[in-house]
């Protein structure tokens, strides 16, 4: 287990726990997680964790947490639990969503949360009459909805998103307040593109533009040099590839990652750390699954 990096992948921190969206860890759940990660692992910023990787410095045990997107609640649930553990965290910021912005797969789920019929007549792609009566054909409905938009072209993918979101009734996404307050708590920020493209999916030059335009908009704002990113939906040789490795190696990153499963070690490429979710809801089974994934 020595010489290996278990990297943690959160995207939300509810304030409870949401029927429709299970999977999603909530404040309660996710302070139970960090004490757990906290009294096993030595856990470590991301930037000095993959430089002592490279070096074969790394400590035993080695954890990172990070997140990605830029959600508020990040800011707000989050965050307090970290500083309560004295955990640090590496927070990916798409950011174009500050200040206002939503993701399309936010709408899509607002779009059902907020249906009133028991049949959504979607007009996406294999989507033509959702079932609606229950919280489990909900469930459905959404897993359907972002399968059949996430890989469309990415301005039909928003229109269609677009014209299902009902009217917004709360800000998301982090504002710029919010990635200041971030970095003067000490948690690292990184680049996640300016507006969460599929990258495999567009011209390397516009992949490129994507990812410096979201890298100088996060410097700005909080005035020091972003050298880590993870690439959009992050699945090598579907989401991106040995491209846009490059790509990021030329724009001054200096570690990535990526979602793909498993725990980094030496022969790792730095610009591809593996990470993963232990979704487990109780202490004991996230524990199981974070050691079992060092011996994978």
């Amino acid at each position: 287990m020595n010489h290996r990096l278990s990297i943690l992948v959160y995207h939300r921190v509810l304030a409870q726990a949401d029927p429709l969206l299970p999977e999603l860890p909530y404040a309660r759940r996710f302070d139970r997680h960090m004490a757990m990660l906290k009294h096993c692992f030595r856990v470590l910023p991301l930037g000095r964790a993959s430089e002592q990787l490279r070096l074969g410095t790394l400590p035993a045990r080695a954890a990172c947490i990070t997140f990605d997107d830029g959600y508020a609640d990040n800011v707000t649930h989050a965050l307090p639990i970290l500083q309560r553990h004295g955990l640090s965290a590496t927070f990916f910021i798409a950011s174009d969503y500050l200040d206002g912005g939503q993701m399309w797969n936010d709408d899509v789920i607002a779009c059902i949360r907020q249906a009133r019929q028991n049949v959504l007549h979607s007009g996406a792609p294999g989507c033509d009459a959702l079932l609606l009566h229950t919280t489990r054909h909900k469930q459905q409905a959404i897993e359907q909805l972002l399968a059949a938009l996430k890989y469309l072209p990415s301005a039909q993918r928003q229109a269609l998103a677009r014209r299902l979101a009902p009217v917004r009734r709360e800000q998301l996404m982090m504002d710029s307040r919010q990635v200041r307050a971030l970095h003067a708590a000490g948690m690292e920020i990184g680049g996640h593109t300016a507006s969460h493209p599929i990258l495999a999916r567009q011209e390397d030059a516009a992949a490129e533009a994507d990812m410096a335009r979201g890298k100088s908009a996060l410097e700005g704002l909080i005035q020091a040099p972003v050298t880590l990113f993870a690439y959009p939906n992050g699945k090598p040789g579907v989401d991106y590839n040995q491209r846009h490795v490059e790509l990021a190696r030329k724009l001054g990153f200096t570690a990535a990652v990526s979602t793909e499963a498993g725990v980094a070690h030496a022969a790792s490429d730095p610009l591809q750390l593996p990470r993963y979710t232990p979704w487990e809801p109780d202490r004991l089974r996230f524990l199981f699954r974070l050691l079992a994934s060092r011996h994978a």
